[in-house]
C-alpha cells in the first residue's frame, strides 16, 4: 500500500535551506573577521619592527653626526697644524735669505751709485738711492737681474735733483726677490761686466740703508 505524506515539506526544506544559509553567512563573518585581525596584528608587528629598525638608524645616524663633528674638528685641527708648519718651514727657508740678500746689495750696488734705504714686502724689494747718472742706475739694474737672489728690476723713477754735485740723480727700484736652483753657482753678468762690489768696492759710509722696513 502506498504512503502518502500529506505535511508542509517544501516549508521545511525552504526553513532548512534558511538556517543554512544563514550558518554559512555567519561562517563567512567570523572567517573575514578572523582575517581582519590576523592582517591587523601582521600590520602591528611590522610596523613595530619598522619603528625598531627606525629607532636604531637614529642610534647610527646620531653616533655618526657626533663622529663626522670630530672629523671636522680634527681636520680644523690639522689645517692650523699645517699652516705653523708651513710658516715654519718658510721660516727655516728664509731665514738665510736676508744674509744672501744683503751679501748681494752690495755686490751688485755700482762704485757711482749708493742706496738710501731699503723696504722688503713679502717677495717684493723697494730699493732707493742716488746716482752719478742715468747709466749708473742702468748699470745697477743689470747687475740685480744677474744676481741669483734677486730677479727682475723695475725703475720706479730717476730724476736730477741737482742737490749733490758727485751723484744729483735720484731714483728708485722695484726688484722681485728669487732664490737660486743652486746656491753654490753664482750667475755670471751679461756683457761680460763684473759687478763693482767684485772688485772690493762697497756703498759709501754715509749710505746706511734703513732696514727698519725689511722683514726677514
Amino acid at each position: 500500500m502506498a504512503h502518502i505524506n500529506l505535511l508542509p515539506w517544501r516549508a521545511e526544506r525552504r526553513k532548512q535551506r534558511e538556517r543554512e544559509f544563514f550558518m554559512q553567512l555567519g561562517a563567512a563573518f567570523v572567517a573575514a573577521l578572523l582575517c581582519l585581525l590576523l592582517w591587523g596584528w601582521w600590520m602591528d608587528l611590522r610596523i613595530d619592527n619598522q619603528n625598531e629598525r627606525n629607532a636604531y638608524l637614529q642610534t647610527e645616524i646620531h653616533q655618526l653626526d657626533e663622529k663626522i663633528a670630530k672629523i671636522k674638528d680634527l681636520e680644523k685641527v690639522r689645517d692650523r697644524l699645517l699652516a705653523r708648519k708651513q710658516i715654519i718651514e718658510q721660516l727655516q727657508a728664509n731665514r738665510s735669505q736676508m744674509v744672501h740678500l744683503f751679501d748681494e746689495l752690495v755686490k751688485t750696488i755700482p762704485s757711482s751709485a749708493r742706496l738710501t734705504g731699503l723696504k722688503q714686502t713679502g717677495d717684493s724689494l723697494s730699493l732707493d738711492g742716488v746716482a752719478q747718472s742715468n747709466a749708473s742706475v742702468a748699470e745697477y739694474m743689470r747687475n740685480i737681474e744677474a744676481s741669483p737672489w734677486m730677479g727682475h728690476a723695475d725703475l720706479r723713477k730717476t730724476e736730477n735733483v741737482h742737490k749733490d754735485v758727485r751723484m744729483p740723480y735720484v731714483f728708485g727700484l722695484n726688484v722681485t726677490l728669487s732664490r737660486p736652483k743652486d746656491d753654490g753657482q753664482p750667475v755670471p753678468v751679461p756683457d761680460g761686466k763684473a759687478p763693482a762690489g767684485h772688485s772690493g768696492a762697497a756703498p759709501a759710509t754715509g749710505a746706511k740703508p734703513t732696514t727698519g722696513g725689511a722683514k726677514p
